[in-house]
């Protein structure tokens, strides 16, 4: 393992809360030098949770397009238990290419890299890079990393696993005071960038925040997680 992954692995293990997540998500990305660095998991209980760094556009549009019942490398990983080039997946329907279309229209990479990681009590995670560049550069940088990805990937669903503090005996969605002011900024009419710069946070983790709480509440998207809060008296604007 290279001096700069070993580092990031104790830098990943020292993460305390969703923020320090997501920036870890940053700081793998520049460090391997590609455009995406993503983590997405669905807990024991479908609850979902992603960190990454992917555009708040993007996210946006996933969401508002419900790509998750057709996206391939969500069907092709769930599928398989080792690490998956995109190359590798379907790609062949109307829908899919598409859909790839429409991704790299929102600076999505031509190249991917999946690892699908499973986790107690029915968890599922994937965990993955991504860029825009050749087959054989991107085929080269893999080979060069493959075997500390797989370490690296398992880190971070080791932390995010200790992020999961769901309780059966809960009987309905509770957010934390970060979910809940990210929420409630939108509620009173700012936008993502407003919001951010009124927490203090990057736009980044702003969307870690949203996107946790959209989830807990079973939103289809962020307008309708709003709603919901506001139904809930989860948030008061």
């Amino acid at each position: 393992m290279t001096t700069g992954l070993q580092d990031f692995l104790e830098d990943i293990q020292r993460v305390e809360n969703f923020e320090e997540f997501q920036d870890a998500t940053v700081k793998l990305r520049d460090l391997l030098g590609i455009a995406h660095v993503v983590y997405h998991w669905v807990n024991s209980v479908g609850e979902r949770f992603g960190a990454g760094t992917y555009s708040s556009e993007w996210v946006d549009r996933y969401l508002e397009k419900d790509y998750l019942r057709m996206d391939p490398v969500i069907f092709g990983c769930f599928q398989r238990f080792t690490p998956v080039s995109w190359k590798q997946l379907d790609w062949s329907s109307k829908a899919a290419k598409a859909f790839f279309l429409d991704a790299l229209d929102y600076g999505v990479g031509n190249q991917g890299y999946t690892i699908p990681i499973r986790g107690p009590n029915g968890q599922f995670a994937l965990f993955t890079l991504n860029h825009n560049t050749t087959d054989d550069a991107w085929d080269q940088l893999i080979a060069r990393n493959e075997r500390d990805l797989v370490v690296v990937a398992h880190e971070f669903n080791k932390k995010a696993l200790s992020f999961d503090t769901h309780s059966e005996a809960q009987v309905g969605p509770s957010l934390s005071p970060r979910e809940a002011s990210a929420i409630t900024h939108l509620a009173k009419g700012l936008n993502r960038g407003q919001a951010a710069a009124e927490m203090g946070i990057s736009e980044h983790t702003l969307r870690v925040y949203i996107e946790s709480a959209r989830h807990k509440l079973g939103a289809m998207n962020t307008t309708h997680a709003v709603a919901r809060a506001l139904s809930m008296g989860l948030i008061i604007v």
